[in-house]
């Protein structure tokens, strides 16, 4: 870090360091500089003026503080430190004039525009404008832009901060949009009239300073100062994006994303954001039992007494955990099951995670370890459809000049990689190589869920350990499904896999809707949707999906997050642990808890780390030994991004971008003439 320097702001000297643009140098002294095109993770543009502070002696005209760096400024004439005004005559007319010509061709929607009450050109407009204009001339108008069905365009409200062509250029990837034209006749525009074709897009809306970018799902349904705001983590991904869930009544109105540096950055996927009509269509509601073949509606005691009796008179017993399943859910299940003689089992992909070995289903890298890192190793995965956030982040690591190499199916990763195979081959001769040279170079290697579902999964993972720890390289295990990781730490695992659960007479499904269960089997299932594993029900139990309940899900890396109620389950639907713990009454083998509190008091005598909300816990490196590789490739883990649980299935939204996708992949390619 360079050595610090002393400047003068309003006054205050601060010692910053002189990398730091003027901007970020006022925000550490505490001043708050208005802007529209600047923002701390796009590179910078400086194009709409908004930022200007006036340099002491620099010349007669305020500076764009975004662009100028600390490092730029002149000492005064006798070695005293520089001086910045940020509120001077000068300052604040020039603030009032850009203002002005900002509004010059601003429409006047501010009653029926979405942006409205968390817009930025409004806020600042108060703040900083003048409640005047001397323009008499016509307002200019821009054709609106169609960039599918997630993002609204009202290009005649843009002030071409250019916000959104640097965020698809630059994080998510893509080169569909841009800017044309000079002074009056420029617009920020889409080429060839093309949709957006990222997993991240819906990033924009938030970008957009004004309503020019607003979501079009969301469109007319609600204010921002109607709305309940509630902080929760998302499920959709095993990344655990910190986000914010938007409710109106009982209703899930939009999600939005939160600032997370270690995780998320400010970054959510699509999937994350428009998820929520998911949330409201094909909800279990009430208890059903399945007579002669259809189900029927019962009562909660009725259904219980049955679950009951089965339970009870079952030869052998299984419960499955599902893919989105908090935490003391399946800690309720399993000492449910296992009390009564049966196993339990998370692995329901076939997936051959190392029970116990937290370097082997985790991994001993941070999320946050990818951005220093100059080597990426990407094995069986497809990070841009498994967690497209993280893939952001790999971009940004790429943009910085890291290597990254992909063993596994090609595919389009939105940055360059060196494809060194596709499958076991390749990864044994890596394994098999001399890394000694690697030693120094800071290193993540990353395997995926399709390199663990074959057989030889167990062998797959012991090599690829082995690997990483020749480079001494830190190694991420990337899981699909959010409950995973919390079910692995738990202990949901039995000595076979997922065959082993599946062999029992009588299955309790906790949420497991990616998975078939045999014929002759006696299901319980218990979840929040009518989706693949209540089509195979005998008893269902109504429960609460993720924004209905208070819950604990452990990310990718390992870290404990809270997902907080943001609204109630719909009809007779119950809490997860709470229907375990009823159902533990009815049966003479009541959990020994009666409010969610206990049970997390007994969730972390049982498994302490669990107590570290929002940390990353270390990671003892214990090797593997996982027999012997077979032939053959990786395959994808994923078939379709938008599609991946019963939330995403009931999705309207979801379906439709899952054919966009799918036609897009289809789509012979155009040739640019």
């Amino acid at each position: 870090m360079a050595e610090l320097r002393t400047i003068n702001i309003d006054g205050q000297d601060i010692e910053v360091d002189p990398a730091l643009t003027l901007i970020q140098a006022c925000e550490l002294a505490g001043v708050e500089i208005p802007r529209f095109c600047y923002h701390e993770r796009l590179s910078i543009a400086g194009n709409c003026r908004m930022c200007l502070v006036e340099v002491v002696g620099g010349p007669p005209k305020p500076a764009a503080s975004c662009a100028m760096q600390v490092r730029d400024l002149r000492p005064g004439p006798e070695r005293q430190p520089p001086v910045i005004k940020t509120n001077s005559p000068m300052v604040k007319k020039a603030r009032e004039g850009v203002m002005e010509f900002l509004l010059i061709n601003h429409p006047l929607d501010c009653p029926i525009c979405d942006q409205g009450g968390e817009c930025d050109l409004q806020d600042q407009a108060m703040a900083y404008g003048v409640d005047f204009s001397r323009y008499r001339e016509p307002k200019r108008a821009a054709v609106d832009l169609d960039l599918g069905p997630l993002v609204e365009t009202h290009m005649t409200r843009c002030i071409s901060c250019t916000r959104c062509v640097r965020f698809t250029t630059e994080v998510a990837g893509i080169t569909q949009m841009g800017q044309t034209g000079r002074g009056e006749d420029s617009e920020i525009t889409s080429y060839l009239g093309q949709t957006l074709d990222s997993e991240l897009q819906g990033n924009i809306i938030d970008l957009c300073p004004v309503g020019a970018l607003v979501s079009k799902p969301y469109a007319f349904t609600a204010r921002p100062w109607e709305l309940t705001k509630t902080e929760s983590i998302d499920v959709m991904d095993a990344l655990g994006s910190s986000v914010r869930v938007d409710t109106k009544g009982r209703e899930v109105m939009r999600f939005l994303p939160r600032n997370h540096d270690g995780v998320n950055e400010e970054w959510i996927s699509d999937k994350t954001r428009f998820v929520w009509d998911g949330l409201r269509r094909q909800r279990l509601d009430k208890p059903y039992i399945r007579e002669n073949g259809k189900l029927r509606p019962a009562g909660w005691g009725e259904v219980l007494a049955l679950a009951t009796d089965k339970i009870k008179g079952a030869g052998k017993l299984s419960g499955l955990v599902g893919d989105l399943a908090p935490v003391e859910a399946a800690f309720a299940l399993k000492e449910l099951i296992e009390e009564q003689g049966g196993v339990v089992e998370c692995r329901t992909d076939g997936a051959k995670l190392p029970a116990g070995n937290r370097s082997g289903y985790v991994g001993t890298a941070r999320i946050e370890d990818v951005d220093d890192a100059q080597m990426i190793l990407l094995i069986g995965t497809n990070p841009r459809v498994e967690a497209p956030v993280l893939n952001a982040r790999i971009r940004k690591a790429w943009l910085k000049g890291a290597k990254v190499a992909l063993i596994g199916e090609a595919v389009d990763l939105t940055y360059d990689y060196t494809h060194l195979g596709t499958g076991r081959e390749a990864l044994a001769e890596l394994a098999g190589m001399d890394h000694s040279d690697k030693h120094d170079v800071p290193g993540v290697m990353i395997v995926g869920q399709g390199a663990l579902t074959s057989d030889d999964g167990a062998a797959v993972l012991a090599t690829a350990m082995r690997a990483a720890e020749a480079g001494q390289s830190k190694f991420l295990t990337l899981h699909t499904a959010a409950a995973r990781v919390g079910a692995m730490d738990i202990g949901a695992v039995c000595e076979s896999g997922i065959d082993q659960a599946l062999e029992a007479d009588v299955i309790y499904n906790l949420g497991a809707d990616e998975i078939d269960v045999p014929e002759g089997a006696f299901v319980i299932y218990q979840g929040s949707h009518g989706d693949r594993g209540a089509h195979r029900a005998d008893v269902i139990l109504p429960g609460a999906a993720y924004t209905e309940e208070n819950g604990l899900f452990v990310n990718t890396e390992g870290r404990p997050q809270l997902a907080l109620r943001a609204s109630f389950p719909p009809g007779e639907a119950k809490e997860n642990w709470a229907i375990l713990r009823a159902l533990s009454g009815e049966m003479g083998a009541t959990l020994p808890y009666d409010t969610m509190a206990q049970l997390r008091q007994a969730l972390v005598k049982a498994v302490p780390h669990l107590k570290m909300v929002d940390q990353v816990p270390e990671n003892e490196w214990v090797a593997l030994d996982g027999g012997t590789m077979g032939d053959g490739d990786f395959f994808q883990a994923i078939s379709d991004h938008y599609l991946t649980n019963p939330i995403a299935r009931a999705s309207k939204l979801m379906a439709e971008l899952s054919q966009s996708a799918k036609a897009r992949r289809e789509a012979a390619p155009i040739a640019a003439e």
